[in-house]
């Protein structure tokens, strides 16, 4: 595949959306929880995902590589299948019983600096440079300040460090599973999406049953906001995901780590009625400086500059 990053219009539509959906995602999860347990939803949103996206890869006809795989390529899937959906939405469903929401926030905007030097060494043509990482810092800096002071506050709970831990090690899953991902031979970016919600879904749904025993019954509406779980902010979105990755690069989609929390607080103003956090202008300021400054020469090539 061309080792050169497209960013075009399309890429940045993506990834609007992408930060939008996921965005809103953690409300949608807040209300599935009254009616089922967090591995269970994991699980339930992964298997409902893969079915889906199976379905839609075997009516384009099912194929995968373009080329015959090597078992090394082979065996990249299988960690990238871990690493996108499942270990961290266990990681992140078990650690945010012990640390505080604006933690996990922080946590996950920590994936933008993590891509950076891991796509510097292992992605051809993401190289690190000075204007990109100052982009980078001051958009996870705007982040800290839209959380506020609840994010690197205590919560005094003996479990609170491996809490921690966990939420940064989902962090890290998803910057390790970009970076290989983009390392991929050519693939069906549906059948890619199929095959990691279908791996992810092996994994997890075992995982649930292990660690919560069986599956609960759901109520109506429960089921519901699985099911839309599942369909959009895992379907639909890990096909947006892959296709992101493979053609604008790593790098440019982790900048989707960098909206998420913005919807989030928005959504839970518009929804919920949470107030909203006075430095939010301020944050959205340095947030949009430092996506526009990492991004300076996309920017330049898609408005003709």
């Amino acid at each position: 595949m061309d080792t050169r990053p497209e960013i075009t219009a399309k890429s940045w539509a993506m990834i609007a959306t992408l930060g939008f959906v996921w965005g809103g995602t953690f409300l949608v999860i807040e209300l599935a929880l009254v009616g089922i347990t967090p591995f269970w939803l994991a699980a339930c949103r992964i298997g409902f995902g893969a079915v889906l996206t199976s379905v839609i890869w075997w009516m384009r006809g099912g194929q995968l590589f373009t080329t015959s795989p090597t078992g090394g390529q082979r065996f990249n899937l299988y960690v990238i299948a871990a690493l996108s959906s499942a270990v961290p939405f266990m990681l992140l469903s078990w650690g945010q019983q012990y640390v505080t929401s604006g933690f996990a926030g922080v946590s996950m905007a920590s994936v933008a600096l993590m891509v950076l030097p891991l796509a510097h060494f292992l992605v051809p043509g993401e190289r690190i440079t000075l204007r990109r990482s100052i982009g980078f810092v001051i958009g996870f800096v705007g982040i800290t300040m839209l959380i506020g002071g609840q994010a690197f506050e205590s919560t005094g709970v003996s479990l609170e460090m491996p809490g921690r831990i966990a939420c940064v090690g989902a962090a890290a899953c998803y910057a390790v599973s970009s970076v290989l991902m983009r390392r991929l031979p050519p693939v069906d970016p549906v059948g890619l999406s199929a095959v990691l919600l279908l791996l992810g879904a092996l994994l997890v749904i075992p995982m649930a049953w292990i660690v919560e025993g069986p599956p609960p019954m759901l109520d109506t509406r429960t089921l519901w906001l699985v099911a839309f779980l599942g369909m959009v902010p895992t379907a639909a979105a890990n096909l947006l995901r892959v296709t992101v990755v493979r053609t604008a690069g790593p790098v440019f989609m982790s900048l989707v780590n960098y909206q998420v929390p913005v919807w989030s607080v928005l959504m839970g103003a518009a929804i919920l009625g949470e107030p909203l956090p006075a430095s939010l202008i301020w944050a959205m300021a340095l947030i949009l400086a430092g996506v526009a400054l990492s991004q300076l020469g996309a920017l330049r090539r898609l408005f003709g500059g």
